[in-house]
């Protein structure tokens, strides 16, 4: 072992190629297909990105039209995928809600394949599943806000595009134009970010030949680790631990002695800073003049100066998305399924881009455990000795 190069979390390992998304060194802008996603947060609605990820290129508005009239089909939640929810514990986590009600949509999908092989699906029938996917999780996340709040559940509207029947299925009423443009912003920076740990996931259970509602299940499951998704949650606790601007410095205080965590600052991929920041806090900025909450600014900037002044880490996404995602109302345990929300996009776009170059995904490691050793008094069978020489029919 001690000639082996490891690279713990596969830290700096170039695992593939991708022609998704890629953060440009030299601008430290975030590219999707080549666009900066500033640009895209500023001029598209966030279904017209998720063409561009999906397709390649962003759609005409004859493309974009046929791909809203199909998606509004999806968006209402089948009675089984209602039922499945419904029986869950009300204090369950959304993000279990979220990856049993994909699941359930799956199976409900899938079912009659006949075989696992079956399952696997075309590029067309897995950009139709992409869709499902991707009208269908508006509809659980709203749903799941307002069964935990002991609301009855709101039908989508199929006039409203993306963004306002979004707002509107969760609150019950249509959101001002400043709420829409924001959290059309939010979704298209939270939508890919190349081979994070959750879209790494859904591409090797993709590469097992598995179907694209496995592996999305999988990237649910891997985001909601505390150490890659949950960040905008834990930011609204730690706004809500400090209370107010006043408190910011002694707070801080001891968070650094004691060694916290402190999280929304910081990013494995920025070190300049996380370049989708600046289009969250502007979107942040307006949520703050509409909702007349200043006191939220103050508490932001001086939390940010101080940390920043301290330890030169700068706030990444999830700094001003936790706070706005706040005042436009959503509870802060749905903060995690937004992120699944606009990331569905991204997972599905790796999902079918592994489908067209698959390898299967699988790396060696080096072994540290005890030598070889045998259980006193045991005799080996010969039939298994001569099966394990002949390597090629063995499992993996």
């Amino acid at each position: 072992m001690a000639d082996t190069d490891i690279k713990k979390g596969l830290a700096g390992v170039v695992a593939d190629v991708t022609a998704i998304s890629k953060v440009n060194p030299d601008t430290n802008s975030l590219l999707y297909r080549g666009y900066p996603v500033q640009e895209l947060a500023a001029t598209q609605p966030f279904d017209a990105v998720a063409y561009l990820l999906w397709h390649g290129e962003l759609p005409t508005d004859e493309q974009l039209a046929a791909q809203r009239a199909e998606g509004r089909q999806y968006r209402a939640l089948a009675p089984e995928v209602k039922t499945a929810i419904d029986q869950l514990p009300l204090d369950c986590h959304p993000m279990d809600e979220l990856r049993t009600a994909v699941s359930a949509i799956g199976a409900i999908d899938l079912a009659g394949k006949g075989s696992v092989l079956d399952a696997v699906g075309t590029v067309e029938e897995n950009r139709a599943r992409s869709l499902h996917l991707f009208a269908a999780l508006p509809s659980i996340v709203a749903y799941g806000q307002r069964r935990r709040q002991h609301l009855e559940p709101i039908a989508p509207r199929e006039e409203l595009d993306y963004s306002s029947n979004f707002l509107w299925m969760t609150f019950g009423e249509e959101p001002d134009p400043v709420v829409v443009d924001a959290f059309n912003r939010s979704m298209i920076l939270y939508a890919e970010h190349s081979f994070n740990a959750s879209t790494f996931t859904a591409r090797v259970i993709t590469s097992t030949l598995s179907d694209l509602y496995s592996a999305v299940v999988g990237a649910i499951g891997a985001l909601k680790g505390p150490l890659h998704g949950g960040a905008n949650e834990a930011v609204l606790h730690i706004f809500d631990e400090i209370g107010s601007a006043d408190n910011v410095v002694p707070w801080l205080d001891d968070a650094l002695a004691s060694k916290r965590k402190i999280m929304g600052f910081g990013h494995r991929v920025y070190k300049r800073g996380d370049s989708r920041v600046p289009t969250m806090k502007a979107a942040l900025d307006t949520l703050i003049d509409f909702y007349d909450r200043p006191d939220v600014l103050d508490l932001y900037s001086t939390l940010e100066a101080e940390f920043v002044g301290r330890k030169g880490i700068y706030p990444n996404l999830d700094y001003p998305s936790g706070p706005a995602y706040n005042l436009m109302g959503f509870d802060t345990l749905t903060f995690t399924p937004l992120f699944v929300a606009a990331r569905i996009t991204g997972w599905t776009a790796h999902i079918l881009e592994q489908q067209a170059s698959n390898a299967l995904i699988r790396p060696l490691s080096a072994y540290d455990g005890p030598d070889e050793r045998h259980i006193n008094g045991y005799r080996p069978d010969t039939e298994a000795i001569a099966i394990a020489e002949r390597p090629e029919e063995a499992a993996d």
